[in-house]
């Protein structure tokens, strides 16, 4: 566009500030004769609509650029050519912020499109709006700073910019949140420390910073500042003192400490540098070498055992101290009390070594055998539990050591004649120690044991041989008991009536008496009852039994000739049958009893019982048996017979005569038929031997007879259905348990022709091409018929053909259902046929099935497709979407159909062709030009599936680049290396080229390398290298990991990251550095030795191989009593300093020298303090606390006390400062505590000063001291706020009209409310409250228009006192008339309260300046009616302002009534809900008391003029009448103003005797009705 045609002068300007979008902003003629330039005005951002219309075009115009071509986005210009006017619009909305480089100020032209190309240019203010608020260039901004970083310092900038373009909208100022003493924000965004920080308070600040712009807008973000920690607190233990309770035998840590484990940290909490924990004393200090404590845990183990038998005293204080390992000053103590507990170490003790005790057998329970004493060194003695060993034991043992008897039983002297026992001491805790006794107890006898027979029964005999005399059988008895108690006499007690038998007493022995006679076949027996006593002093006896047996002859016989019994069948041998009954004297003659026939089956016992020899069997053997028994005692003999009955049992089961059988049956046999009978056998009778059958399996077709077991039809039979039946067939008896037994039974269902064959399609399809020959095979029909043989026997047959023709077109094999063409066809006369077909079988009579076949004539293809073109070329994208079409191969052909049952062949894997010729990528396959970039395929199109025919067209197929191939890096090394030093951009440091590839093509493979992040030590250039291009310091940072991006030049651009790292080669450019500038050690001469190890120098040096290697040595101030060891940097004595007689400080300097090249060094000093005597290892403060007191009020350098701390030794000076209050007090050098100001007890009372005392040891050590000051009080003055107080009254205001409260406050605690107020001279004006300090009115008439002034005094109760001046203007613009009453239901303290409320309230209701005068209290209620209820009022007086007049208190009335609503609502709001009120306006019918006041007045000042001299005597002649007639009360009024006592008295009696001069008041109620009353 030609912009540059000529501007002619002229300025057209169009003022127009619009805001609107609906009319332009100006009109203009174009001047295409020379140009024009306009001033369309200004317009406030956000404009869019019409700029100008352009008038006057008679050719064509153009909007071009006017200076700046960007302003042009803004505008575009309507003209048709042709028309007379274009209008310049707004494209988008104007930006005042987006033209602030140009003054917010839009530059156009519209150019005169003629030969001439002349310039009509515009300019167009844009006002700035707040339409931006200021924004933050990042939401959130973090800062760490040190714990003593500089107060009043920058620790953290913030930026937030504001886009509009005008100051007024883009000035930022900025607030934080929460706000903090200790952080302040400036405008400039700048956060200032504003106190000291101390991290182990606050750790972290977090804040929100809000920049805000004029109009309100605002951004925000976070603000983290982190606080650090610095080094200067010494370390502290968690608790002072420590309690550890451990056993006196313990060895090792201590198990638990109390309150918690010893654990100190340092006071420096971010740093909480390690600590070693050391033992500084143990007390009693005996015991030091007892205790140990671990250096880094603090945890405190005995080294060797306590005995706390040997201690004094079970308590032991261990003394313990902590150290920073980096500053072994910096140091804390604790002490562990540690109380040494009993440890059960010592066994028990008996009082004696064994005991030895008798005791009486059979002695009770409980009863005490002796008493054995234990005792035990232990603490609380012997503790734990006494028992018996073994516990079987018939003893028990008390815990007081009592032996008891426990078991009384088994105190029998006859069992055990002693016991030996012992007794086990165990104590109760661990280890349980134990201990034991041996004791014997022997016991004593009684009589305690009845004589015991050696058997219960004794038997003896007599036989037919008796001879009198003869001994039968003798008893024997014992006593176990000792000595006579064990003597034993024997008797018989009964049993001997017949007089048989006698017993000798002593021996036991029983003898024939006289001769018994016997009986045959019996035994005769006598039953003798022996007692053996014994010879105790009460004796004991016990009995046994004698049986005297005396047989007679034997003659052995049984009892009965037969004997019956029955027995089952096969039961085991020795089945009891029955028992036989016979007489003998067997006991005496032994009688045997035998069976003697049948003895094979049965035997008998000689006791009689019969039982059974074998097993019998009922099926097999005899049902019955007769047995022969005998008897015989071998002289004599007897015979008897045993009838046995065996009786059957349930023992055989049913019998098959076969285990299987075959039956047949044909299928259409009817239900109820008889199949076959199969019967089976039982060998047992009865119900054993009764069968019933029953069938399993058959499917519900059988049935079977239970008892006779003939099989039948039970249903429906089906060959085709069901071939054969395996039934089974059950036999049982009707036993208890009942046997049984099956066999298995196949029957064979026969085949019935019932089945018509069918064929396997209800319609067979055929196709044919017309072209076939006779003979060929079109299809095979097949038929089933399920029958068998002959019955299932099918041949087929075509009984119809449609249409028909002779001879027929098919021919059907009968037998293999072939079917075949019989006549040659031809398409174009018939295109199908229709054959009705059928299926016989063999049956008779055979049954028909039938089926139908249409065959369809197909055409013959012989003509070949055809592409549209024998060679096609297509290119496409290597990302080519897979499955995306490429192109359509086109293919006809002229046969029916065309190429639509076509298809197409080709080799490829890579692309696919449908049906329809379309080529496409396959689903499975994506491209890759790098891999392949190009494709032939052979496409061959044929044009039907069978015998079809083809044609063939070939397919190139080009792939195209697409950026898919990220750049690729090679094998890098790790780490890349470079020297540290110092590199620019000026002057580089290569550091290795990286050459990285892209297999694309083109700009898709162009690799250009950068840093993910700009680096400021390392950047790429452009052939790949690294370059270094600042200041590398391996010290400070050895490695480097920078992250490498390679981006490529394609579209969409692809990229690789990679990481590398960068290693710095060490250079010597940094100096050993001593951990401390200087190293302090003191040693005693006493321990003085060589070799002995004073201190040990470390440096480090912070670079790397021999350069950080180190070698010390001395450079200045070399002693012969030290060496330093080069390598290791100890300092050790070279003597024992025994020519050394007095404290002697050594300093060196020590030299740290590297092995760079080259090498660097540095210097420490290194002070050694050679003591005599063992001194304070830090300074230490003579006491820890001090309490101090002084007045309050004193100047500044007042004394308060003095503290003293001392370093142990003359060769340290101690310095003293205060850490806390030190803007309030000083401490001098010496100690000494002075005051920098006044202090006021009653702004504080206490102060408490942390007092730091400093050594000058190196490093050196400090103390702290606490110091409590006390301000003591001092009576102090009261003190008015004000020396003048200012103040307004009117002249009618009445007595005790409050005018102002004056109040002094009184710095002593405790007496501001004890002030006493008072005028320092009597005014007749004025008076003032004692107590409140309340100004009053005693009388303002004769004051208006002057200022009258008092002085008021305030006395504190020590006689001190303040004053103030009252100046009161006394107003007389109103008058007694102007006065306007309220009554209100409030007491009148209430509304004195209230008087700034109520003047307000009532102001605002009148839309007046209200001003109170008097409030005066009232009752209202009857005297006379003696109502029981009295309502109290204040009655309130005030005068109303309008502009400084006077409201006339008729007009004020009446506003009152027509208000009275808003009245009522603003005194609500002062009392509360409930209020009430009365306007009340006196009308005077008489001289009023004001009136009569006057005239007194005035006659009083007449007297005083002509009576000069007098002056004095009136003045205190009026003072006395008024203070006698007019006492300090509310109820007075306006009356008591003047008046002598008599003119009151008569005013008195002349208002009781004339009611028509009472005064009348009118009442306006707060519903706005009036009321009058005489008051």
């Amino acid at each position: 566009m030609d912009t540059g045609g000529p501007i002619r002068a002229g300025l057209l300007l169009l003022a127009c500030a619009c805001v609107a979008t609906g009319s332009p902003i100006g009109t203009s003629d174009i001047n295409c004769a020379g140009g024009s330039t306009a001033v369309l005005g200004q317009v406030n951002e956000g404009y869019s609509g019409e700029v100008e219309v352009v008038s006057g075009i008679t050719g064509g115009v153009k909007l071009v650029p006017h200076i700046f071509p960007t302003h042009l986005q803004f505008l575009e210009l309507s003209f048709t050519a042709g028309d007379a006017t274009a209008t310049v619009r707004t494209t988008k909305p104007l930006d005042a912020d987006a033209l602030a480089a140009t003054d917010s100020t839009l530059y156009y032209s519209v150019m005169c499109d003629d030969i001439t190309k002349y310039n009509n240019t515009r300019t167009l203010k844009i006002n700035d709006l707040n339409d931006n608020k200021p924004i933050f260039g990042q939401k959130s901004y973090s800062a760490s700073v040190s714990e003593i970083h500089s107060v009043d310092s920058v620790v953290l900038q913030v930026s937030a910019v504001d886009a509009d373009s005008t100051p007024a909208n883009n000035r930022v100022a900025y607030s934080i949140e929460p706000t903090s003493e200790d952080f302040m924000v400036t405008n400039s965004g700048a956060f200032i420390l504003k106190r000291s920080l101390n991290y182990n308070i606050v750790q972290k600040y977090n804040f929100i910073v809000t920049a805000k712009d004029n109009g309100g807008l605002n951004d925000t973000a976070s603000v983290l500042i982190t606080v650090e920690d610095f080094d200067n607190m010494n370390p502290y233990f968690s608790h002072n003192v420590y309690q550890a309770f451990i056993p006196e035998n313990q060895v090792g840590p201590f198990r638990a400490l109390e309150p918690e484990a010893i654990k100190a940290q340092d006071g420096d909490l971010g740093i909480n540098m390690t600590l070693t924990y050391s033992i500084s004393s143990v007390s009693p200090d005996k015991y030091r070498t007892n205790f140990g404590v671990d250096f880094s845990s603090g945890a405190v183990s005995v080294l060797t055992a306590l005995d706390r038998e040997e201690m004094a005293s079970s308590e032991i204080s261990v003394s313990i101290k902590a150290a920073q390992t980096d500053d072994a000053l910096k140091t804390a103590g604790a002490v562990v009390s540690v109380f040494v507990e009993d440890v059960n170490d010592n066994p028990p003790d008996f009082d004696r070594p064994a005991y030895s005790v008798s005791l009486l057998e059979n002695s009770p329970f409980d009863g005490v055998v002796f008493k054995a004493a234990v005792s035990d060194l232990d603490q609380g003695g012997f503790v734990g539990t006494l028992r018996i060993i073994p516990e079987s034991s018939p003893f028990s043992v008390g815990s007081d050591g009592t032996v008891r008897v426990k078991n009384p039983s088994d105190l029998d002297r006859e069992t055990t004649e002693s016991f030996r026992f012992e007794i086990e001491a165990k104590e109760t805790d661990p280890p349980n120690a134990v201990v034991v006794v041996e004791v014997n107890v022997t016991l004593l006898d009684e009589n305690d044991n009845s004589p015991s027979f050696s058997s219960k029964t004794y038997e003896g005999k007599v036989f037919a041989n008796q001879t009198v005399g003869m001994q039968l059988v003798q008893v024997k008895a014992e006593d176990p008991d000792a000595g006579v108690n064990g003597q034993i006499k024997y008797f018989i007690d009964f049993g001997n009536n017949d007089g048989f038998f006698s017993i000798e007493e002593d021996s036991g022995e029983i003898s024939l008496a006289r001769t018994i006679p016997l009986l045959e076949n019996q035994i005769l027996e006598f039953p003798l009852y022996i007692t053996a006593r014994d010879g105790g002093a009460i004796s004991r006896s016990s009995s046994a039994q004698v049986n005297i047996r005396a047989p007679g002859d034997s003659k052995p016989q049984f009892l009965h000739e037969v004997y019956r019994g029955t027995v089952e069948e096969e039961r085991e041998p020795g089945v009891f049958i029955l028992r036989v009954d016979f007489l003998a004297v067997a006991a005496e003659i032994p009688v045997t009893l035998r069976v003697d026939s049948e003895a094979d089956k049965f035997v008998i016992t000689d006791g009689g019982e019969f039982s059974t020899r074998v097993k019998l069997d009922y099926d097999e053997a005899p049902h019955n048996y007769s047995v022969g028994i005998s008897i015989s005692d071998g002289v004599n003999s007897n015979s008897a017979v045993v009838e046995v009955q065996v009786t059957d049992v349930n023992d055989n089961s049913p019998v098959f005569a076969s285990g299987s059988a075959t039956a047949a049956v044909p299928e259409d046999a009817e239900a109820g038929s008889n199949v076959t009978s199969v019967t089976a056998t039982d060998k047992d009778s009865g119900f054993n031997g009764e069968i019933r059958y029953s069938l399993r399996g058959g499917q519900g077709r059988f049935s079977v007879d239970p008892v006779s077991g003939t099989l039948s039809v039970g249903g429906a039979l089906d060959r085709e259905a069901e071939a054969e039946y395996n039934l089974v067939l059950v036999a049982e008896d009707q036993g208890r348990p009942s046997r049984s037994a099956t066999a298995s039974l196949l029957v064979q269902v026969t085949d019935v022709n019932d089945n018509v064959p069918e064929f396997s399609q209800a319609e067979y399809r055929a196709n044919v091409f017309e072209t076939e020959s006779v003979g060929t095979s079109l299809l095979t029909l097949s038929a089933a018929d399920p029958d068998e043989e002959a019955n299932g026997r099918v041949t087929f047959s075509i009984f119809q053909q449609s249409p028909s023709s002779e001879p027929p077109v098919f021919e059907l094999e009968s037998s293999s259902g072939v079917l075949r063409l019989a006549r040659p066809l031809d398409y174009s006369e018939v295109k199908a046929y229709s054959l009705q077909v059928q299926a016989s079988d063999g049956g008779a009579p055979s049954l028909v099935g039938n089926s139908s076949v249409v065959v369809t004539v197909r055409d013959v293809n012989n003509n070949p497709p055809e592409f549209s073109k024998e060679i096609y070329n297509v290119a496409v994208s290597e990302s080519l979407a897979s499955g995306a079409s490429v192109l359509t191969l086109e293919v006809t052909d002229p046969d029916e159909g065309g190429f639509s049952n076509g298809y197409f062949l080709f080799a490829n894997d890579t692309f696919d062709i449908n049906k329809q010729g379309v080529v496409s990528l396959r689903n499975d396959v994506t491209l890759d030009r790098e891999t392949k970039d190009s494709y032939m395929i052979q496409v061959v199109a044929v044009d039907q599936v069978a015998a079809g025919l083809s044609a063939t067209a070939r397919l190139n197929v080009s792939v195209l680049d697409y950026n898919d191939n990220a750049p690729q890096f090679p094998s890098l090394p790790d780490p890349f290396l470079i020297a540290e030093g110092e590199y620019s951009e000026v002057a580089p440091g290569d550091v290795f080229t990286i050459e990285a590839t892209d297999a694309d093509l083109g700009p898709n493979g162009e690799v250009t390398l950068s840093l993910l992040r700009p680096h400021p030590l390392f950047r790429f250039r452009e052939d790949g290298t690294l370059l270094a291009v600042g200041s590398l310091d391996r010290e400070r940072q050895e490695t480097y990991e920078l992250f490498v991006k390679a981006w490529d030049g394609g579209r969409p651009q692809r990229e690789n990251i990679t990481s590398i790292r960068v290693s710095l080669l060490d250079v010597n450019d940094n100096r050993p550095q001593f951990s401390s500038s200087s190293y302090v050690s003191t040693v005693l001469l006493k321990e003085a030795e060589e070799g002995k190890l004073l201190l040990t120098l470390s440096a480090s040096d912070r670079d790397a191989g021999n350069n950080s290697l180190i070698a010390y040595s001395f450079s200045a101030g070399s002693s012969p009593y030290l060496a330093l060891n080069s390598e290791t940097g100890a300092v050790t004595l070279t003597s024992d300093l025994a020519d050394v007689t007095e404290d002697t400080t050594l300093e060196l300097t020590a030299v740290a020298e590297d092995h760079g090249r080259p090498p660097l060094n540095s210097t420490a000093r290194v002070v050694v303090n050679l003591r005599v005597a063992n001194l304070m290892e830090g300074v230490a403060f003579l006491s820890s606390s001090y309490n101090f007191s002084l007045p309050e009020n004193q100047a500044a350098g007042a004394p308060v006390g003095k503290v003293s701390a001392s370093s142990g030794t003359v060769l340290y000076d101690v310095a003293y400062s205060l850490k806390t209050h030190a803007d309030l007090f000083s401490v001098s050098p010496s100690g000494a505590l002075v005051t920098r100001t006044e202090l006021d007890r009653e702004e504080q009372e206490w102060y408490i000063l942390d007092v730091e005392a400093v050594d000058t040891r190196t490093p050196p050590t400090s103390a702290f001291a606490m110091v409590r000051v006390q301000v003591q009080d001092v009576n102090e003055s009261p003190r008015f706020p004000s020396e003048v107080h200012r103040a307004s009254v009117f002249s009618i205001a009445p007595y005790k009209t409050p005018v102002i409260r004056v109040e002094a406050s009184d710095p002593d605690q405790g007496e501001a409310s004890q002030l006493v107020y008072g005028l320092t001279e009597d005014s007749p004006h004025f008076d003032v409250d004692p107590s409140s300090g309340q100004l009053f009115v005693v009388s303002a008439a004769g004051l208006a228009g002057q200022t009258a002034a008092v002085e008021v005094e305030a006395r504190d109760p020590r006689g001190l006192s303040a004053t103030t001046r009252v100046e009161v203007e006394v107003k007389g613009s109103a008058s007694s008339g102007d006065v306007v009453v309220l009554s209100i239901n409030q007491p009148a303290n209430a509304v004195e309260k209230k008087l700034r409320e109520v003047e307000s309230s009532l102001g605002s209701a009148l839309g007046w300046t209200v001003s109170v005068i008097e409030v005066l209290s009232t009752t209202r209620g009857s005297s006379e009616s003696r109502a029981p209820r009295v309502l109290v009022e204040a009655r309130v007086g005030f005068l109303s302002f309008d502009r400084g007049e006077v409201v006339p208190s008729e007009e004020v009335t009446e506003k009152l009534r027509s208000q009275s609503a808003a009245v009522r609502a603003e005194l609500v709001k002062v009392f509360g809900e409930g209020l009430h009120f009365e306007v009340e306006v006196e009308v005077p019918k008489s001289p009023s008391p004001a009136s009569s006041q006057a005239v007194v007045i005035a006659l009083s000042v007449m007297l005083a003029l002509s009576m000069l001299g007098m002056i004095v005597a009136v003045a205190l002649i009026v003072r006395f009448k008024w203070t006698q007639k007019c006492p300090k009360s509310d109820k007075e009024g306006l009356v008591c103003d003047g008046k002598d006592e008599n003119s009151q008295k008569g005013q008195r009696s002349e208002e009781k005797g004339d009611k028509e001069m009472q005064p009348r008041t009118d009442r306006v109620t707060e519903d706005g009705d009036s009321h009058t009353s005489s008051l």
